[in-house]
């Protein structure tokens, strides 16, 4: 847990430095430029120099969370089991679905560029990744926060997928959510002997042409799938730097683009065309046209097979080499007008009651973040009542031999590479 110091409302500086990816917005663009150019406003902010002041500058507030919605199991969640429970803290939640997580990032730095300092219209960002990073960058975060929070001390000080998102430190910018397991997701029925490598995989695609297929990058889960490749190729993580560099690039990115040029005639519909999204890549498995598909969100799957929309006979398949793992988290901007709201909401989603109903494949799946072994017997009996899926593994299993994400400056850079040398190619 952070040291738990007074909270002071992070000064907007200058960026050092200013990398934005490739599919930002022209709002994005405008405020690099503006960043590496003039100085942004200094705006300070309420001291709360512990979390009975933060609870009570908090009561009345509405607290905008900004969240991708797509996801009907979590939007569910977040409207009828954690603003709910917001409520009785004296905090309104109210949920604003996106398209993509950059559409909040978009919306803080053009209120930014404009001058705004104060109230603005995002209050709390499910984020983590390359867009905390950016905005990390640009000083758009609220940072120094998480210390006060009480549920932290439920948190490991040392799990490394909460103390770096994507590489870079978190230093209390933002508050951790969930975590999520890369995951290779296949019909037992028409794959009863699944393969246990990535390499396994893209060569048991080559033998099935056209039944095998990932989504275009940028999309999360097709970026995703890019970095196990990079790795297998590689021949394990251990042999790629987490630190980005062009000299790393150039050496190791050959490797993976030329065997995703060998596998795309094997794909569906010959590689000639890729879902732009995971929801595509999950519609083609539900509708049959693919046996296998791949997803960073396996919390979701239990429900999908008990509503129907997957086979029953679908299943997650454990690799031996491991796959990518992650944490999810809160951002609060460093313009919201309601902090003490936003810091209320991330500290309830941290409680063991909440982390529990979200665990709840029933409910959303997703895996806590808690320190389990750290909690009372009671606390621990009650994860360990938890129903178990019969599609997703636990995450002890899920998460075994995982792999470290490489930092964040790395995800456009193999995008990029992906659009130039495979997409452009078809």
């Amino acid at each position: 847990m952070l040291t738990r110091t007074p909270f002071r409302r992070a000064t907007n500086r200058p960026a050092r430095r200013q990398i934005i990816p490739a599919l930002a917005t022209l709002a994005v663009s405008a405020l690099a430029l503006t960043a590496c150019t003039a100085p942004a406003a200094s705006t300070e902010g309420p001291e709360f120099s512990d979390w009975a002041a933060v609870h009570e500058a908090a009561q009345g507030q509405t607290v905008k969370l900004w969240m991708w919605g797509g996801d009907d199991q979590g939007n569910a969640y977040v409207d009828d089991v954690l603003a709910p429970a917001a409520a009785e803290q004296g905090v309104t939640l109210e949920r604003v679905p996106i398209a993509d997580t950059k559409d909040a990032l978009n919306r803080v730095f053009t209120e930014l560029q404009a001058g705004r300092t104060t109230d603005g219209a995002v209050d709390l960002v499910w984020i983590n990744g390359d867009n905390f990073r950016t905005g990390k960058q640009a000083n758009a975060w609220l940072c120094d926060w998480t210390g006060l929070l009480p549920n932290m001390s439920a948190v490991s000080e040392t799990d490394p997928l909460l103390t770096k998102d994507f590489g870079t430190p978190v230093d209390g910018c933002e508050a951790p959510w969930h975590k999520a397991q890369f995951s290779f997701v296949y019909n037992s029925a028409t794959v009863p002997n699944p393969p246990t490598t990535i390499e396994g995989i893209l060569d048991w695609a080559e033998a099935n042409p056209g039944r095998f297929t990932y989504p275009a990058a940028p999309d999360f889960t097709g970026s995703a799938f890019l970095r196990e490749v990079l790795y297998s190729v590689s021949g394990g993580h251990e042999n790629v730097p987490s630190l980005y560099s062009d000299e790393a690039f150039a050496e190791l990115s050959p490797a993976l683009y030329e065997r995703l040029d060998q596998l795309a005639p094997s794909l569906w519909r010959d590689g000639t065309t890729y879902p732009a999204t995971s929801e595509q890549l999950t519609k083609l498995y539900a509708d049959g046209e693919i046996d296998m598909m791949m997803t960073y969100g396996p919390a979701t799957l239990t429900a999908l097979v008990e509503n129907g929309t997957l086979p029953e006979t679908t299943r997650v398949l454990t690799v031996d080499d491991g796959t990518l793992g992650n944490a999810s988290f809160f951002g609060i901007p460093s313009i919201s007008g309601n902090i003490a709201g936003a810091m209320v909401v991330a500290n309830e989603a941290l409680s063991v009651e909440q982390q529990l109903a979200k665990a709840d494949p029933a409910v959303w799946g997703q895996f806590t973040v808690l320190d389990v072994d750290a909690l009372s017997a009671a606390d621990r009996a009650l994860f360990d009542a938890l129903p178990r899926s019969p599609v997703v593994p636990s995450f002890d299993v899920l998460s075994r031999n995982a792999n470290p994400e490489l930092s964040a400056e790395w995800v456009p850079a193999l995008d990029d590479g992906w659009r130039t040398r495979i997409a452009a190619r078809q």
